[in-house]
C-alpha cells in the first residue's frame, strides 16, 4: 500500500495526534514518524545550532563533504574531490555536475559561492536574513572564487585545521540561492536543498514533513516520507512510543531505556559521541566572578549521583572541556572535581558568599541536555546543602536559548547548557574565547577570559599537525579546568528506541540524524 504526502500532510497526521494509547503501529506504511525533544527554530542550516534542528537539516541538505557513517571522518558529498595547497590556505573542490535543488535551480559552484558569501560577506545582499551564529567555523576563509562551472576554491588567511570538519556540519550545509532569493528572511520556513528528503509543510508545534526525493544524487531512500513531531514533555514522547504515535524516539528519558530494551516490540540504540553537559557560570558579575566559588560549585555538585540515578547510568561524569570520544585530544589526566561539599563550603567562606542567592536557567527540554529539569532540581539541593540560595527560572528550550545566548548579565548565575561537536577547537573556540563574548557573536555567555586559553586555542586550530593539536588542547583542558569557568556535569551516550520493524537505523557520533537508508517494510 503505498501513502502520499499529501495524505501525510492533509489527513494521516492530525489523524496520528488523536489515535487512542492502547492502539499500537498506527503510523502510515513506509512513512517514519520521528518523535523530538522541541520545536525547530529554523530550517535555515547556516542559522541554528541545536541538534534538534541539525535532526532535520540535515535530511533536506547536503554540503560539500559529509561524516563517513558511524565515523567523524570526511567524505566526497556534494564535492566529489578537493585539493589542499602545499601551505594548507586553498582548498579546491570538484563539484557534482548533475544535482538540482529541490526547487528545479542548478548546483553549481556559482551556488556554492552564493552560501558562503551570504554567510560571511556583511555587504552580500541576502546577509541580513537572519543570524548566522556558526560563521565563527569559517572565520578563516578570505574569500571564495567559482573557478569553473563545477569547480570552487576557498582561500583561507591561514591554516585552519577543522575547516574540511566544520564544512561537513550543518553550517556548511548548501542552501538554494533562487530559494533564499524568493523567501528572502522567510527561507527558514520554506527550504530548499538537496538532499534525499524535501521539505513538504512545518505546522507550528506539530511536525515537519519531509517527502522522498527520487532524483537524489546517492539514490532515493527507501522511506516515501518523514515527520518530525516536537513532544516537550518526555512522558507524553514515551506514551506515543508505546501506543504507535511514533516509530523513532530519540533521547530516550534515563528512567525507560531498561524498560524498551527488554520489550521485544523495540529496539534501542546507544552511540557515544563528543557531548559535554555543563552548567555556565556568570564570570561578568555577582558570586561567580571569583574563582573560589567557580570550584565550589564544582565541588558542590554531587556527579556522580546525577549519572547514576538521574540519568541511570546514560552518561559519565565530566572532567573538563573536552569530552573522551575525541581520544586524540582528550586529556586523561585530568579527574573530575570530586564530590566535596566540606570543600565547597570552605571555598564559599573564603570567598565571602555565605548565604549568596543565586538565579538559575533550566530548561523544559533541548537538544543532549539529559533531563534537565530533574538535573536542575538535584544540582539546585546540592548547592543549597551547602549554604547557597538558588532559585530556578523554567523555560521553553528555544525561549531558553533565547535567553542564555545573548549573555547571562543582568540575568542570571548559572545557566544549564550542552553541545555535541565536530571538532576539539569547536566548543572552546565559540565559547571560551574572549573574542566570543555574545557581543562578538559567540557563545561565551558567562565572559570567561583568559589569554593563555586564547593563544592555546589560536595556534591548535592553525596547526595541521595533530599530535602539536592535541598537546595544545590537553594544555587548554588543564587552564579551564583549573579556572572552572563552568561546572563540568557529564559526557551523554546519545540513545534513542524505534519499533523493531524500523531497518537499517544506526545513530552517529556526530548526533545528526540520518535517515537515507531507514527502511520501514
Amino acid at each position: 500500500m503505498k501513502c502520499s504526502i499529501r495524505h501525510v500532510g492533509a489527513w494521516l497526521v492530525p489523524a496520528l495526534l488523536a489515535l487512542p494509547l492502547q492502539a499500537h503501529a498506527q503510523t502510515p506504511p513506509n512513512v517514519l514518524v520521528v518523535g523530538q525533544i522541541a520545536e525547530p527554530k529554523s530550517l535555515d542550516p547556516a542559522q541554528v545550532t541545536a541538534v534538534n534542528d541539525f535532526r532535520i537539516v540535515m535530511n533536506l541538505y547536503d554540503g560539500l563533504v559529509r561524516y563517513r557513517d558511524g565515523t567523524l571522518d570526511v567524505e566526497p558529498a556534494l564535492a566529489t574531490e578537493w585539493d589542499i595547497s602545499d601551505d594548507g590556505t586553498v582548498y579546491t573542490f570538484t563539484l557534482r555536475d548533475d544535482v538540482t535543488f529541490h526547487d528545479g535551480s542548478t548546483f553549481d559552484a556559482e551556488a556554492v559561492v552564493f552560501n558562503f558569501e551570504r554567510m560571511l560577506d556583511e555587504e552580500h545582499p541576502y546577509h541580513d536574513t537572519g543570524p548566522f551564529p556558526l560563521a565563527f567555523f569559517f572565520s578563516a576563509v578570505d574569500d571564495v572564487e567559482a573557478t569553473g562551472e563545477y569547480e570552487v576554491q576557498f582561500t583561507l588567511n591561514e591554516p585552519y585545521a577543522p575547516f574540511l570538519s566544520n564544512l561537513a556540519y550543518p553550517t556548511g550545509l548548501i542552501v538554494s540561492p533562487a530559494a533564499v532569493q524568493e523567501h528572502g528572511d522567510e527561507f527558514g520556513r520554506h527550504p530548499s536543498g538537496t538532499g534525499p528528503f524535501k521539505f513538504e509543510e512545518w505546522i507550528s508545534n506539530s511536525r515537519v514533513v519531509a517527502s522522498r526525493n527520487d532524483d537524489y544524487w546517492d539514490g532515493p531512500p527507501p522511506l516515501e516520507a518523514v515527520v518530525f513531531r516536537p513532544i516537550t514533555d518526555a512522558n507524553t514522547r514515551v506514551a506515543e512510543m508505546l501506543a504507535g504515535g511514533i516509530d523513532l524516539m530519540v533521547e530516550v528519558p534515563p528512567d525507560n531505556v531498561a524498560m524498551f530494551a527488554e520489550d521485544p516490540m523495540f529496539e534501542v540504540y546507544e552511540q557515544a559521541g563528543p557531548h559535554l553537559w555543563f552548567l555556565i557560570l556568570n564570570l561578568r558579575e555577582g558570586p561567580f566572578a571569583d574563582k573560589r566559588m567557580r570550584q565550589a560549585i564544582n565541588y558542590a555538585i554531587d556527579k556522580r549521583t546525577l549519572v547514576e540515578d538521574v540519568l541511570q547510568g546514560t552518561a559519565e561524569v565530566a572532567a573538563g572541556p573536552t569530552p573522551p570520544a575525541f581520544s586524540w585530544a582528550h586529556n586523561e589526566q585530568l579527574e573530575p572535581y570530586p564530590y566535596n561539599p566540606e570543600r565547597a563550603r570552605e571555598l564559599i567562606n573564603e570567598a565571602g558568599f555565605e548565604g549568596a542567592e543565586l538565579m538559575f536557567y533550566v530548561t523544559e527540554g533541548g537538544s543532549g541536555m539529559l533531563d534537565p529539569i530533574p538535573m536542575g532540581t538535584a544540582i539546585q539541593a546540592d548547592l543549597n546543602a551547602v549554604g547557597l540560595n538558588v532559585e530556578i527560572e523554567t523555560y521553553e528550550w528555544n525561549t531558553f536559548l533565547g535567553e542564555v545566548n545573548p549573555g547571562l548579565e543582568g540575568k542570571a548565575d548559572m545557566a544549564q547548557m550542552a553541545w555535541m561537536t565536530n571538532d576539539p577547537d569547536t566548543l572552546p573556540f565559540l565559547a571560551l574565547r574572549t573574542d566570543a563574548m555574545p557581543d562578538q557573536g559567540g557563545f561565551n555567555s558567562g565572559y570567561y577570559s583568559n589569554p593563555e586559553v586564547d593563544k592555546l586555542l589560536e595556534q591548535a586550530r592553525r596547526s595541521t599537525d595533530q599530535d602539536e593539536r592535541a598537546a595544545l588542547y590537553k594544555e587548554m583542558q588543564t587552564i579551564v579546568h583549573e579556572d572552572a569557568p563552568w561546572a563540568f556535569i557529564a559526557n551523554w551516550k546519545q540513545n534513542a528506541v524505534a519499533t523493531a520493524n524500523i531497518e537499517s537505523f544506526r545513530l552517529q557520533p556526530s548526533f545528526f540524524l540520518l535517515l537515507h537508508d531507514v527502511a520501514k517494510p
